[in-house]
C-alpha cells in the first residue's frame, strides 16, 4: 500500500474498443506495481469509458476483471447489436425502399416521379434523422448488456472516483458523470444554478454519451427526472457528445487547479495512432473526415504541451501512446532536458549530475545509459513487440467491432510495457513509496 498525501490520477483516452483493450494494459501494469489501488480519480473519454466503467463496477480481483473484458472485446460486436436490432431496422427500412425507388423509378412509366422518393428521403434524413435512427439509444442498451450490467451511478466504486467526460454542445464545455455528481460547471454560476440528481443515471448512458460521435450518433439528452429543480427542465438543454471532442486524453478534469478532481501525480494512456492517412482524398467525405481529425490532433497537441511538456503546475505526469516505440521513450525523456521541459526534482530524483544537466547536449549517451539502468529499460525491452505486431495493432480502427484475441493480448502487452517505463522515467516517487511501503 502507497502511503502518500499526493493525490494519483489515471487519464484513458478514447478510441473506440482499441483504446478499451489497450488501456486494459496500462491498470494491469499499474496493478502489478501496486500503483492501481492507491488511485484517487479515474478520468475517463469515449472507448476508455467502457474500461473506466467496467473496471469502477467489477467487485473481483484485476484477473478475473481483466479475462471478462478480453472476452468482451474479442466476442460482443457493438456494430453488430446495432444491425440487428429491430429499433434500427425500424427506421433503417423505410429509408432504404425510398433510396431503391429513387433508383428504379427511371427505369419506368414513373421515371418523372423519380425526385419525389429523392427529396423525401432528404427531408426525412435533415429533419428526423434521429429520430428514425437513434442509434445512441441503441448502443446504450449494447453498453447496458456487455459492460454495464444496468448499473446506475451510485453503484461505481469509491475509489478510484470513475469521472466520465463528454463534451456539451450547448455551452461548448465539458459535461463529466461520477457517483459524486454530475454536471457542466458553467451551470452552477447561472442565477439559478442547474444542478442534476446522478444516483439513479445509467451508466451506460454516461458511456455513451462520453463515446457519442458526432454526425453519426444521437446527441445524449439529459430527462427531467434528474434536474434537481425539474422547473429548470427545458431551461437548459444539455446536448451531449463524444468527449473526445473537447478532450481527446480525459487530462482535463485531473489537471485544471480549480477541479475537485485535480491531482498530483498523473498517469495518461493514449491509444492514438500515429500511422498516416492511407485513404484516397478522392470525395467531399474523405475530405472531411481527414479536416476533423485534424481538428482533433490540433487540440491533442494543444493538450500535450499545455499539461504534459510544460507541465507548468509542477505535476508528475507520465504519458504514454499507442504511437510510441519503447526505444523512444528514454531518448524522449533526454529531449525533454535539452528543451528544459523537465522538472529540476524530477532530475534529482534520477540522480543525474549537475554537470549533466547544464550541458546535456555534451553528455547525451552517459545520459540516456544512466536512464536506461536506473528505469530497467532492458528487462521491460526483452517483453517487447517486434515491429510487425506493433504494426498490426496500430491498425486496428476506432469502432465497437470485435477484435481478434491476439491483437487484444498484444495491445495489453505494449500499453503495460510502455506504462512501466514511463512511470519510472517520470512518477518514480510512486515507484520510491511501492518498495517503501
Amino acid at each position: 500500500m502507497i502511503e502518500k498525501a499526493k493525490r494519483i490520477g489515471i487519464a484513458l483516452s478514447g478510441g473506440g474498443y482499441r483504446a478499451a483493450g489497450f488501456h486494459l494494459g496500462t491498470l494491469k501494469k499499474l496493478n502489478e506495481l501496486g500503483i492501481l489501488e492507491c488511485v484517487d480519480v479515474l478520468s475517463t473519454i469515449s472507448g476508455g469509458s467502457i474500461t473506466g466503467a467496467a473496471y469502477s463496477l467489477h467487485s473481483g480481483d484485476f484477473n478475473a476483471f481483466e479475462q471478462k473484458m478480453i472476452t468482451s472485446l474479442t466476442t460482443k460486436s457493438v456494430i453488430r447489436y446495432v444491425l440487428t436490432s429491430w429499433i434500427f431496422w425500424r427506421g433503417a427500412l423505410p429509408l432504404t425502399l425510398l433510396l431503391l425507388s429513387s433508383f428504379i423509378l427511371p427505369f419506368t412509366r414513373l421515371a418523372g416521379y423519380s425526385i419525389i422518393p429523392q427529396l423525401l428521403f432528404l427531408f426525412l434524413m435533415v429533419r428526423y434523422q434521429f429520430k428514425l435512427l437513434p442509434l445512441s439509444r441503441i448502443i446504450e442498451k449494447a453498453y447496458d448488456k456487455f459492460f454495464c450490467m444496468k448499473a446506475t451511478l451510485a453503484d461505481l466504486k469509491d475509489r478510484p472516483e470513475l469521472a466520465i467526460g463528454s463534451t456539451n454542445l450547448q455551452t461548448m464545455r465539458h459535461f463529466t458523470f461520477s457517483k459524486r455528481k454530475m454536471e457542466d460547471s458553467t451551470y452552477a454560476f447561472y442565477t439559478k444554478p442547474v444542478l442534476f440528481n446522478g444516483a439513479t443515471f445509467p451508466v451506460a448512458r454516461a458511456v455513451m454519451a462520453s463515446s457519442c460521435v458526432p454526425f453519426a450518433f444521437t446527441p445524449v439528452q439529459i430527462d427531467k427526472v434528474f434536474y434537481q429543480d425539474e422547473i429548470l427542465y427545458g431551461t437548459m438543454n444539455p446536448q451531449l457528445v463524444d468527449g473526445g471532442v473537447y478532450d481527446s486524453q480525459g487530462i482535463h478534469k485531473i489537471t485544471q487547479g480549480n477541479s475537485s478532481y485535480a491531482c498530483d501525480i498523473v498517469v495518461v494512456s493514449d491509444a492514438g495512432n500515429k500511422l498516416p492517412f492511407a485513404k484516397l482524398y478522392n470525395s467531399t467525405l474523405t475530405l472531411l473526415l481527414r479536416t476533423v481529425d485534424t481538428f482533433m490532433v490540433r487540440i491533442k497537441n494543444f493538450q500535450m504541451i499545455q499539461n504534459v511538456y510544460q507541465n507548468q503546475h509542477g505535476r508528475e505526469i507520465a504519458y504514454l501512446s499507442l504511437g510510441w516505440d519503447l526505444g523512444g521513450c528514454i531518448s524522449g525523456y533526454y529531449d525533454g532536458l535539452v528543451n528544459k521541459n523537465i522538472p529540476a526534482t524530477l532530475s534529482e530524483a534520477h540522480e543525474l549530475p549537475a554537470a549533466w544537466l547544464d550541458t546535456p547536449k555534451l553528455y547525451k549517451s552517459d545520459i540516456i545509459q544512466h536512464l536506461e539502468k536506473r528505469c530497467q529499460f532492458a528487462e521491460i525491452n526483452a517483453h517487447s513487440l517486434t515491429p510487425e505486431r506493433l504494426q498490426t495493432i496500430r491498425r486496428i480502427g476506432t469502432n465497437l467491432t470485435r477484435i481478434k484475441p491476439q491483437l487484444v493480448k498484444d495491445m495489453i502487452i505494449h500499453a503495460a510495457n510502455l506504462t512501466e517505463l514511463q512511470v519510472r522515467l517520470y512518477c518514480p516517487s510512486l515507484l520510491t513509496a511501492t518498495s517503501n511501503s
